[in-house]
């Protein structure tokens, strides 16, 4: 059987104790490997898709999805028990998730927005942050950090995050009203045409990390463009709107 392909972190690999990974778009699978089970797409197909990267985190793995609405909810995973995974299931509101828990899979989808894989090596805390313009407006990745220290016991300096796939600031058009957000982030804003600005979402979080403590040393950031490698990727905005996303994905070893 063909095995999955997942995109890694070095930073994060060389850490140890964790598996992670992000999945690619693959034509030669059902829904082009989509792992959405909110947005319509057939849930058998789904679960079938989803079933395949179980294999990748191996048995016993618990896998926590919850439904993102673009707002800055953190919601701790306590119990070791699959959440949302067999059946989408709009209980649990968040925009990240956060577990001290061995052989839970914490799952973020994305097909253009930001996502962020946490993880603190001394404590053993790992997260997983959803942020699209509206989340990092809220800075929830900041806010995702400082969770960890309080709930945790976390040391901003000692969080190692990578910044996966998304949307960069070559394709990423606002308009003004979504602009005059970030406009006193070095980095984040480039003219467009008109009064439209290009956004750079990974520069922006990159930046809050940096503020909540995080070491410059312990940000990775992929420079995948989904717009722009949409052939690898899902891209709401490439695609004219597109019904998969693919999944960011992380779980501490037993």
């Amino acid at each position: 059987m063909k095995t999955i392909e997942m995109l890694e972190f070095r930073l994060l690999k060389e850490a140890g104790g964790i598996l992670h990974g992000v999945t690619r778009r693959d034509r030669s699978r059902m829904l082009d490997f989509s792992l959405a089970l909110h947005t319509g797409q057939a849930p058998e197909a789904v679960r079938t898709n989803r079933e395949e990267l179980e294999r990748f985190f191996g048995a016993g793995a618990r896998f926590v999805s919850v439904l993102q609405v673009h707002g800055d909810e953190i919601h701790t995973v306590e119990c070791p028990a699959d959440h949302g995974w067999e059946n989408f299931d709009p209980a649990i509101r968040a925009d990240a998730l956060l577990t001290d828990l061995p052989g839970v899979v914490l799952t973020i989808l994305t097909a253009d927005c930001v996502p962020i894989l946490l993880y603190d090596p001394v404590c053993r805390v790992i997260g997983a942050v959803h942020a699209g313009w509206k989340g990092s407006h809220l800075e929830i990745v900041g806010k995702t950090i400082r969770k960890m220290t309080e709930h945790y016991g976390s040391r901003p300096e000692e969080i190692l995050a990578a910044i996966g796939p998304a949307i960069g600031g070559c394709c990423y058009e606002v308009g003004p009203e979504v602009a005059e957000h970030f406009r006193e982030i070095p980095g984040a804003l480039f003219p467009a045409e008109g009064t439209r600005s290009r956004l750079d979402l990974k520069t922006v979080n990159r930046r809050q990390l940096l503020e909540a403590g995080v070491r410059s040393t312990h940000i990775e950031v992929s420079p995948v463009c989904t717009a722009c490698e949409h052939e690898d990727f899902f891209s709401y905005r490439r695609e004219g709107g597109c019904d998969g996303r693919f999944m960011s994905c992380i779980m501490i070893e037993g």
